[in-house]
Formats: C-alpha cells, structure tokens, sequence
C-alpha cells in the first residue's frame, strides 16, 4: 500500500464531463445527469484500500444526510481490475448494495475520468458548485486507519454546507490521504508536482 497525498488540482477548475457506466444498474453516467444541483461531489474511491473501507460507511452516511439536500454525488473506481480483482465492476456493485450507497457507483475502465480529475490516491474527493468550477479538494477528515481519531467527515461536510448556504469555502484545505489509483502499466499520469 502506497501512501499517496491528492494532487490538489487548482481551485476554479471546471469538472471534467464523462460517460461512466454505473455498476448496480448499468446507466451511463455523466455530468448532465446532475444538472440543475447547486453542488456535485465527485469521489474517487475504491473496495480493496484500507483508507476507503475506514471511511466507507461515512460515504454511505453522507449520501444519506444530503439525499434530500441540492447536493449530487458520484463515486467513481478506477482501479485495474485485472491486478485488483477486488475492484472489478462485480465487486463494487456488491459493497455498493452492502452499504446502500444511494449515490451512482461508477467503473472507469479507461482510467481516463480519473486522470482527467487529476486523482492520484482513494479516497480522493472534488467538491463543485453550480458552475461545476471546483470549491473543494482534499481531505474528509483528519482520521486514517491508523489514527485513533474518529471518521466525522468534518471537513468536507463544512465544504458541502457552506456551497450550499451560498458561502464561499475555506480555501485552507489539507490533501486527502490514500492508496495510489492502481493505473494499468504504461498508463500512469505524471500529475505537475509529481513523479
């Protein structure tokens, strides 16, 4: 397991439209299927990583606390299944219903949405405003597995809120923390700021 910091792509940057299959049902999923919410949280994440499975059922807890808000969210893997077949479609479709993720659960098979993110690590999350110009990237909180601080998912509910009260976010934001994207080989991005 790689410990691997968000890349922080810069603040204002416009969402980066997709055509994702959705794992439950099969819909394709893009950003036309959240048109007219006020806030799309994009959420790159994954089954097999530790740093997901210790936050999973926040996400789960989030979607529900925000169903009937004008909050959108999408999860996304884009793991190589082939390597991580704890990732493949069948297997996010499972943790998906085991959770009751409300939320579309897609597969990036391409690994291009996550590149076009710029995501390097799961969980790794982008929060957007009406525009779809980015308000949030970072952290959900300070707690890691191996921390023993509690999942709160504090800093991205403050984002979350304050997009939605129409108040501007705090731009002090600390990097998610998690497992590097499990790129196909000859596939990985070399992000500015990285190697």
């Amino acid at each position: 397991m790689a410990r691997t910091a968000s890349t922080m792509l810069p603040l204002g940057t416009k969402a980066p439209d997709f055509h994702l299959p959705e794992v439950v049902f099969g819909k394709t999923i893009s950003l036309a299927t959240f048109a007219g919410k006020k806030a799309l949280l994009v959420m790159f994440i994954c089954k097999h990583c530790p740093f997901v499975k210790h936050i999973q059922t926040e996400l789960a807890q989030i979607g529900e606390d925000y169903a009937e808000k004008d909050l959108a969210i999408v999860a996304i893997s884009a793991n190589d299944a082939i390597k991580y077949p704890d990732d493949s479609p069948e297997q996010l479709k499972a943790i998906a219903l085991e959770l009751g993720f409300i939320f579309p659960l897609c597969y990036d098979e391409t690994q291009e949405t996550a590149k076009a993110y710029t995501a390097a690590c799961t969980p790794d999350f982008f929060l957007f405003d009406a525009d779809r110009q980015l308000v949030y990237r970072g952290q959900l909180d300070d707690s890691r597995p191996s921390t023993d601080k509690p999942v709160t998912g504090k800093d991205l509910r403050a984002a979350i809120d304050a997009v939605l009260a129409g108040k501007p976010v705090n731009p002090d934001q600390k990097p998610s923390i998690g497992c590097n994207i499990k790129w196909k080989l000859g596939k990985e991005p070399t992000y500015y700021g990285q190697s």
